[in-house]
């Protein structure tokens, strides 16, 4: 890299750093698939003193963005390296090699041998692709953002008897959805177990965040399943957001999912939202995508997760 610098990133470099990610989403898929405020979120979620890196040219423009971030205490860990479009000097495998050597730190100083790394890039993205099957990764799974797009007000589905749905605005209420997303998730692909506290604080940390989104339901007074929508699309699509959907396996088949799934979209359609985008993993255990498409979303794009063990 004779032409570049590299430094650790703060929270003062977020506008840059959405330049630069902005400016790659742009090239990919033609527009901006993020906010300043996700790249500030991600920034507070990093250890940006050893988990994270800038590049810079000689004029001080952002030309490459690298993290790695483990997943709790697992061995998982996922990783990110964006390269300025059209830009070359090295700077991409500069950056790998440091994303490498920092994720067999990470696993040595959590006691694991190695380390499972994960990336996730959109399926029209072939350049890099290309670097990362370069690099060993191989494709692991991929997760399908669908969209419904709304025409007037969207009525809201009645429970059935024996099932209460309510906004999770108390420690309690958020405890209880928490347990049905933590045991919901429990197979899903690259689960790693996450404790309360850390969930609550890394939601509370987040811009996006909106706690009367976040919604139990019980059945004859026992948490059953969950839905958490954020504010990630609100901004830039004026679209809700399905975070989270999850049921505990002994609740399955009996409709809450999509009672859950359909409250949200009554409730972003009273928002004034123009529509409802989520993500699923297409190798999901559970019927989900099926759920998904019959409730009247579509396919919007396609992100592949490749990984890698070192």
């Amino acid at each position: 890299m004779d032409h570049h610098t590299v430094r650790r990133p703060g929270q003062a470099d977020a506008a840059a750093v959405y330049d630069l990610v902005a400016a790659h989403d742009i090239h990919v898929i033609g527009v901006p698939d993020l906010t300043p405020d996700d790249i500030a979120d991600e920034l507070g979620e990093l250890d940006t003193a050893k988990d994270a890196w800038l590049v810079e040219n000689a004029e001080g423009r952002l030309d490459g963005w690298a993290w790695a971030m483990p997943k709790g205490d697992s061995d998982h860990l996922d990783v990110e390296v964006i390269v300025r479009p059209g830009v070359n000097d090295g700077v991409g495998e500069w950056l790998w090699s440091a994303v490498l050597e920092r994720s067999r730190e990470i696993a040595a100083e959590r006691g694991h041998e190695g380390a499972t790394l994960d990336i996730g890039l959109y399926r029209a993205d072939e350049a890099r692709q290309a670097v990362v099957k370069g690099l060993g990764f191989e494709p692991a799974t991929s997760f399908h953002r669908l969209g419904i797009d709304f025409e007037g007000p969207v009525e809201a589905p009645e429970p059935p008897e024996g099932v209460t749905l309510h906004t999770a605005d108390t420690d309690e209420l958020r405890r209880e959805a928490h347990r049905v997303q933590q045991e919901g998730f429990a197979d899903h692909f690259g689960f790693v177990p996450l404790p309360y506290e850390e969930w609550l604080a890394r939601r509370q940390a987040s811009a996006a965040t909106d706690w009367s989104q976040l919604t139990l339901a019980k059945v004859d007074g026992e948490p059953a399943a969950m839905l958490l929508g954020t504010n990630h699309f609100a901004a830039d699509e004026n679209r809700g957001y399905v975070l989270s959907l999850a049921t505990l396996p002994a609740y399955r088949g009996r409709g809450l999912g999509r009672l859950l799934l359909r409250s949200a979209f009554a409730a972003d359609a009273a928002r004034g939202r123009r529509g409802t985008l989520l993500q699923v993993d297409a190798n999901n255990t559970t019927p989900a995508l099926g759920l998904y498409t019959s409730a009247g979303m579509r396919p919007v794009l396609v992100i592949d997760v490749w990984r890698r063990r070192i």
